[in-house]
């Protein structure tokens, strides 16, 4: 029904006006009646899926990657539609409207987005009152986490205090935490995954955070593996339970649609880096940290590529759009059938049992 009535619908208009209105149609589904009811539906329950990381047991391996939810309006609909998880914002520490319109960008022979949303953010203070309203409404939610970033009139020198009013705000209401500081499209941004600048911040969050909840770190496709190297060793150091990789790139690798738009690219043509980053990392890691895979996600043998590399888990949230609001349960399901066919036990096994049979072949 999504590929052949409404996709069309919505692929007819500006990208941004279709998802302010499936934006308003969704917001519906934050009651406990339709929430329960989609989930009842696309949600698939199997203990084999679950996976257990910083300390939080998420249902199954799939997340809702942030950008899609920045203003925690589609909780209700994005639980119902069976995610593991569901990362929110980004949020910033003051409200902002983001970058001019239009900033997102359809490449539909890509299965790819541009997007240069600039955060657009209700801001920290009112993302934490929907955040306790909607905990309150809906008790059965999967684990949320609050993805922050920096104000755009912070400047570097302040970005250290703006990122510690946010996670004042929305660490207590979330179940993790988020760092973003690897979007393309806030001026500087890129430049706090700098080993002085990132020790700087994590020091300053971990001293408010106590341990109390879990920190990722999100980062960028483009970084070096010499720049990776160096984040990884200021993210031990500073004790963050994980990284998130990747953001969108800059990079137009892939492409076959011309654009000569500026902005993240997401979707299928990020899979190829996304999957070699999160492989340098999971070397370089050896289950120190956390690592959630991020970039092309849409199929369960993609999961299986990142799982098999050393992700953890993964998010998605392109893919959605092109495919639709079955894709999550789809996922799941085939998980679920390569688990058999290969006698797994856990998510874990099947990413050892994904990489074995292409070692093989």
């Amino acid at each position: 029904m999504y590929k052949a009535l409404v996709k069309p619908l919505l692929f007819s208009m500006d990208p941004e006006n279709a998802h302010d209105l499936m934006r308003g149609c969704a917001r519906g589904a934050n009651n406990r009646a339709v929430s329960g009811l989609l989930r009842s539906i696309c949600q698939v329950w199997d203990p084999r899926l679950a996976v257990h990381v910083a300390g939080i047991s998420f249902p199954n391996p799939v997340g809702l990657a942030a950008g899609l939810d920045k203003n925690a309006e589609l909780v209700g609909l994005c639980s119902g539609l069976g995610f593991g998880h569901l990362e929110l914002g980004t949020v910033t520490a003051r409200p902002q409207p983001g970058n001019p319109r239009p900033r997102i960008f359809r490449l539909a022979q890509d299965h790819a987005l541009i997007n240069r949303m600039g955060f657009p953010s209700l801001g920290a203070d009112e993302i934490e009152r929907r955040l306790a309203k909607v905990r309150a409404m809906l008790p059965v939610l999967p684990p949320i986490g609050a993805n922050i970033g920096k104000s755009k009139s912070a400047e570097l020198d302040e970005a250290v205090e703006d990122y510690c009013y946010s996670f004042r705000k929305l660490a207590p209401v979330a179940d993790y935490v988020a760092i973003n500081v690897s979007s393309p499209n806030t001026p500087g941004l890129r430049q706090l995954q700098e080993r002085e600048r990132l020790q700087a911040l994590l020091e300053a969050l971990q001293g408010l955070n106590a341990g109390k909840r879990p920190i990722f770190v999100k980062v960028a496709p483009d970084l070096s593996f010499t720049a990776l190297e160096e984040l990884v060793d200021c993210c031990l150091r500073a004790g963050v339970a994980g990284l998130i990789a990747t953001n969108t790139t800059i990079g137009r690798e892939g492409l076959s649609s011309g654009t000569s738009e500026a902005g993240g690219v997401s979707g299928a043509p990020l899979r190829r880096r996304a999957l070699e980053v999160v492989r340098f990392l999971g070397a370089r890691l050896s289950g120190k940290l956390a690592l959630v895979g991020v970039g092309g996600i849409s199929s369960a043998e993609d999961v299986l590529a990142m799982l098999s590399v050393g992700a953890n888990m993964v998010q998605l949230y392109t893919a959605l759009i092109y495919e639709g609001p079955g894709l999550v349960s789809q996922i799941n399901r085939g998980l679920l059938e390569f688990m058999e066919l290969h006698g797994c036990r856990s998510i874990a096994e099947a990413g050892q049992a994904w990489g074995d049979s292409r070692a093989v072949a």
